[in-house]
């Protein structure tokens, strides 16, 4: 360090300039590392070196202040530390108050919880840029609680904006947030609405955590708002932020004890009288004898020992079940119990009876309400529909596809229509195992009586040569396939057609193209498994038309959920129609298809999208090179 003697004055803006113009050119961790650490210790208890320090950075250009400001925040240890270095800086200069207000909590979503900590302690440290503060955590909630953004913004940058609202919460001082309740509350109440509305689970999760967060903060004393959501890794930490750090001691998240404890801390202490008040008074005699009279030690158990449980006779046949599921009588619930879990073997073991009543009982099925509380009931019933359908696939298959699309009927059992026709053509198109195995083990020669065929003897004698013959090296037990059609084959367009030709026909309750999007989005990812699942059948290519002309239609839809839908579509169509149809029947419409890719992978907001995209793009250079390669 350098004195200058005599009390005379001098510039730094030479430095300011030589450190920002190192610091633009990509040398920000190299100065920084060196220079933040040892004006730290300066700064400790010389307010000289502070003035010096704010001159330093004061001074440096405008079109160098952004990856200066920017190498501070990340390489300072605590939020008080960056206070002492950079002092008012976000006030005096108004293009470190762009970077540190807009560009690293808005535009760039990269920086890790220890770096938002200390930006944001940062603007909390002083009465002057506290207002700074506010003002972010407004610009933050109105970025979360925007449904243009929850849609177009990547899910990496709403957790970024949601941890940001979190820490501003966690520096928020009683007095301001009753000047800003009405607020907090407006911009809480549309947020959750338009995260609720998303088709992410990690989004749902991300606004219900964040809306029970400002619910507790704004409402101390009357009831607060709360969620039924499954806890992980990422709510836990999320919650953590909710709880300022000390400046001196700025810790990325907390662990669950630490919570509980700051949280028990909080409570109000009880004066002692009060909990003298609250200990049990010692009985008086009247008491003591009304006890004794309500006492039940003195009766006498049932000797319930020889008791057998009543056992329920399960259904013997399909039209037995019809009853007892459309039956209403109250006792019967034990029965019902057991048919819901007898239904689906009794189907499968009775395939002829099923057909007769396979549209009446898929119809019961779908309607079908939990009347007990049945173990596993959901999985019961969906397993139960998909024995109908592969039992008598085209009837029940044109029943549900026709429901779909009807009047009256909730989401769920919309969605749950969808799952029964992917499990059911899962089964369908796979083949059928047979317990065959080859090397199973030596057994003994099973020799008939009187069995003098010429045939026979031949069978019995190599079993005893196989029997007394000691083989090494006889390799792993295999399974032996047996051939068996594609079922799937002669029906794959009852499953897909029905389902693609009236997706942009609003109903009443229903209207897939608005707010219905989750149930769009399943839709678009069960044709596509549908389209994987009809390889090598007859109607493939055309089948792969449609899907290509219903992807376009929707290419642009705004929620991710059914973008990546529409990508796994092409995915599938890629795989399952032949290289040849696909070059003849649809070359325009892939080439157009190739464009779209190429700028998804390119522009998409959504991770997920992108590599979709990329994956779809290598599948079709892959099948290009496949195509060249065979002679001609």
């Amino acid at each position: 360090v350098c004195f200058i003697p005599g009390g005379l004055d001098c510039s730094i803006s030479f430095v300011s300039h030589i450190l920002g113009k190192v610091c633009i050119h990509g040398r920000q961790k190299e100065i920084l590392g060196v220079l933040v650490p040892r004006l730290t210790d300066l700064t400790k208890s010389d307010c000289i070196w502070q003035r010096i320090c704010w001159q330093l950075v004061e001074c440096v250009p405008d079109r160098w202040m952004e990856a200066v400001v920017l190498g501070f925040v990340q390489r300072a240890p605590r939020a008080d530390v960056l206070s002492r270095l950079l002092g008012n800086l976000v006030v005096k200069n108004k293009k470190a108050q762009f970077v540190v207000t807009q560009k690293m909590l808005l535009l760039q979503y990269g920086h890790t919880i220890a770096v938002l900590q200390n930006l944001l302690g940062y603007l909390s440290l002083d009465s002057l840029r506290r207002t700074l503060l506010l003002r972010v955590l407004q610009e933050l909630l109105e970025a979360w609680s925007s449904s243009s953004a929850v849609k177009h913004s990547p899910v990496e940058q709403q957790l970024y904006i949601s941890k940001a609202i979190l820490i501003c919460l966690s520096h928020l001082k009683e007095s301001e947030i009753e000047s800003c309740r009405q607020e907090l509350l407006t911009s809480m109440m549309e947020g959750v609405k338009c995260h609720l509305d998303s088709s992410l689970p990690q989004l749902r999760r991300l606004g219900m955590v964040v809306a029970e967060s400002i619910s507790l903060k704004i409402n101390t004393e009357g009831p607060v708002l709360k969620f039924e959501y499954e806890e992980d890794d990422e709510t836990r930490e999320l919650k953590s932020l909710l709880v300022q750090t000390p400046s001196f001691c700025v810790v990325p998240s907390l662990p669950d004890d630490d919570r509980s404890e700051k949280a028990g801390a909080a409570l109000p202490l009880v004066p002692e009288s009060n909990e003298k008040s609250h200990t049990a008074a010692p009985a008086t005699p009247d008491e003591e004898s009304d006890a004794e009279l309500d006492s039940d030690d003195d009766l006498i158990p049932y000797d319930m020992s020889e008791d057998k449980e009543l056992k329920i006779k399960f259904p013997m046949y399909i039209r037995d079940c019809i009853e007892v599921l459309t039956g209403s009588r109250p006792e019967d619930v034990d029965k019902w119990d057991a048919t819901v879990k007898a239904l689906e073997s009794l189907v499968r073991r009775n395939p002829a009876a099923t057909r007769e009543v396979s549209v009446e009982l898929a119809k019961i099925l779908l309607h079908l309400e939990e009347k007990t509380c049945t173990e596993g009931f959901v999985e019961l019933r969906q397993r139960a529909q998909v024995a109908v359908l592969t039992t008598d696939p085209i009837p029940v298959a044109k029943y549900l596809t026709s429901q779909f699309y009807s009047l009256n009927y909730s989401l769920r059992q919309r969605m749950d229509i969808l799952d029964v026709l992917v499990l059911a053509a899962q089964e369908l198109s796979c083949p059928k195992f047979h317990g065959k195995t080859k090397h199973s083990g030596v057994q003994k020669p099973c020799i008939l009586p009187g069995s003098d065929s010429s045939k026979g003897w031949r069978r019995i004698v190599d079993e005893r040569i196989k029997s007394k013959t000691r083989r090494f090296d006889m390799g792993q037990s295999r399974v032996e396939l047996a051939s068996h059609p594609n079922e799937f084959n002669s029906v794959a367009g009852y499953f897909f057609f029905p389902l693609i030709q009236h997706f942009d026909r609003p109903l009443t309750t229903f209207d897939l193209l608005g707010e219905d999007h989750l149930v769009l989005g399943r839709l678009v990812h069960t044709l596509a498994i549908l389209m994987y699942l009809s390889v090598n059948t007859v109607a493939v290519t055309t089948m792969g038309k449609a899907l290509l002309e219903f992807v376009w239609a929707l290419r642009f839809h705004t929620d991710s959920y059914v973008r990546q839908g529409l990508l796994s579509c092409i995915s599938s169509l890629l795989l399952s129609v032949p290289t040849e149809q696909i070059l003849a029947d649809m070359t325009e419409e892939l080439l157009e298809t190739q464009s779209w890719l190429g700028d998804v992978m390119e522009k998409d907001p959504d991770g997920d999208c992108r590599r979709l995209a990329l994956q779809n793009l290598l599948l079709m250079e892959n099948l290009k090179k496949k195509l060249e390669a065979v002679p001609s």
